[in-house]
C-alpha cells in the first residue's frame, strides 16, 4: 500500500461551516478512517494547512488538531507542496483569493457562491479553465440522504412526467438582541455579499438542474423582513440584505418549481428543508434525510367539505423510501470525489462553471424582484 499525501490550503475554516463540515467532518474524518483508498491501492492522505486573517483563531484551531497554519495566503500559495486551495471565506473575500490560487497553479475547491456577481464568477471559471487546473464548487445538497433517495426515484422513472416541485427552506434566525443569532452578521449586510437569495439560489440551481432540468426562467420577490439586527459584539446594525426570497423557476420541459427561502419563518415541517415533487405517476416529499412517496395507485380520493372536520390521516398515507445504503456526511462524500478527481482524474462535473450558473440565478432573481418581472435564464457560454 502506498500513501499519497495531498496538502490542502484551507482558507476560512474558523467559521462554522468551514470548521465543522469541511475540516472536521470531511478531511479530518478521512484521516480518522485511515485515508481515502483509490482503485490502484494508493491511499490518499489529506494534509490541511489552515489559513486565515485572525492569527489567534487560526493558531488555536491548528493547535487543537495538530495542523500547520499561516495567516499569509501568499506564502502558502508559493509552497509547491500545496496542491489544492479551498475557500470558505465570506463571499466578498473569495474572488481575489481564488485568483491568487489560480495564478499559483493550484487546483481549486470553493464554497458557493463563487463570487458576488456573475461577471466575477465567469471570470474565475475561465481563468481556471485557461490555467488548466482542476476546479470544483461545493454542491453538498446533492449528497444528502433525502436528496439521494429523491434522485433514485427520478432515475427509476417513479414520477412519470414531473409536473411541479415545491420547496420550503428556512428557520427563525434570532435578531441577536435578547438571543444570539445562529448565523454571522455579514449574512445580513449586502456590502459583504450577504442575503438569502445570494446564499440559497445557487443551491436551488444545482438541485433543480441535476434532478429535474435546467432553469430557463425565474420570477422572484425578495424581502428584508427584519431590518434591524445585533452583531456578534451586541451592537445594533441595519440589515441591508434580504432575509427571505420567494421564487418561481421554470424548467426545461415545462416543470414549475416554487421555492420559498426564509430566515424569518418558524418551522412547521419535519425538516428544515423539504421538497415536494408531484408527477403523473406519483409524488414524493424529500427532506435532508427522509423521503416519502405516494404512488398513483395508492393515492386517496379526498373530497373538499369545509363544513366537516377532516378525518383523513394524510401523512400516514405515504410510504417511507428505505435507505438501501449507508449515507456518509454530504460534504465528505463530495470531498472524496474531488480528491479522486485531482489525483486519479476520476469523473467530475461540479466545476466553477456550475458555480457560475448558481451566481447567475441569484443575480437574475434579485433583478427580477427589483424590476417586478419574469426573466429568462440564458445558457452561459464557456
Amino acid at each position: 500500500m502506498t500513501r499519497r499525501t495531498v496538502r490542502i490550503a484551507m482558507n476560512g475554516v474558523t467559521g462554522r461551516m468551514g470548521h465543522h463540515q469541511h475540516l472536521v467532518r470531511s478531511l479530518l474524518a478521512l484521516r480518522d478512517q485511515g485515508g481515502l483508498p483509490l482503485d490502484d491501492g494508493t491511499v490518499l492522505w489529506p494534509e490541511p494547512v489552515l489559513v486565515g486573517r485572525s492569527a489567534p483563531r487560526v493558531r488555536a484551531l491548528a493547535d487543537r488538531h495538530g495542523l500547520a497554519w499561516s495567516r499569509d495566503l501568499d506564502t502558502v500559495l508559493a509552497d509547491d507542496s500545496v496542491e489544492i486551495y479551498f475557500d470558505a471565506q465570506i463571499t466578498a473575500a473569495r474572488e481575489g483569493a481564488v485568483k491568487k490560487a489560480i495564478a499559483a497553479g493550484k487546483h481549486l475547491y470553493v464554497e458557493k457562491p463563487t463570487a458576488t456577481g456573475l461577471a466575477g464568477a465567469v471570470e474565475l471559471a475561465r481563468l481556471a479553465q485557461e490555467a488548466g487546473v482542476k476546479h470544483g464548487v461545493v454542491q453538498d445538497k446533492l449528497f444528502l440522504p433525502g436528496l439521494r433517495k429523491l434522485r433514485r426515484l427520478v432515475d427509476g422513472g417513479f414520477f412519470g412526467q414531473v409536473l411541479s416541485v415545491r420547496g420550503e427552506f428556512g428557520y427563525w434566525v434570532f435578531e441577536g438582541d435578547w438571543q444570539a443569532a445562529q448565523r454571522p452578521s455579514w449574512n445580513y449586510r449586502a456590502a459583504d455579499g450577504g442575503g438569502i437569495a445570494a446564499d440559497m439560489f445557487p443551491h436551488w440551481e444545482y438541485v433543480l438542474h441535476e434532478l429535474f432540468g435546467p432553469v430557463r426562467a425565474v420570477q422572484a420577490r425578495v424581502a428584508t423582513h427584519l431590518p434591524r439586527r445585533w452583531d456578534e459584539s451586541g451592537a445594533p446594525y441595519e440589515a441591508t440584505a434580504d432575509d427571505a426570497a420567494y421564487a418561481l423557476f421554470e424548467l426545461d420541459g415545462g416543470t414549475l418549481a416554487q421555492i420559498n427561502s426564509s430566515w424569518a419563518v418558524r418551522v412547521h415541517r419535519d425538516e428544515l428543508l423539504e421538497f415536494q415533487v408531484d408527477g403523473t405517476e406519483g409524488s414524493a416529499v424529500a427532506g435532508l434525510r427522509r423521503c416519502r412517496v405516494q404512488h398513483r395507485a395508492t393515492t386517496p380520493k379526498p373530497v373538499w367539505n369545509p363544513d366537516l372536520p377532516s378525518t383523513e390521516p394524510f401523512r400516514d398515507q405515504w410510504q417511507e423510501v428505505p435507505d438501501n445504503a449507508a449515507f456518509d456526511n454530504a460534504f465528505k462524500a463530495q470531498w472524496e470525489l474531488f480528491l479522486r478527481h485531482v489525483v486519479a482524474d476520476a469523473p467530475w462535473h461540479w466545476d466553477l462553471w456550475a458555480g457560475a450558473r448558481g451566481v447567475q440565478l441569484a443575480e437574475l432573481g434579485l433583478r427580477s424582484s427589483a424590476e417586478g418581472r419574469r426573466l429568462p435564464v440564458p445558457e452561459l457560454s464557456r
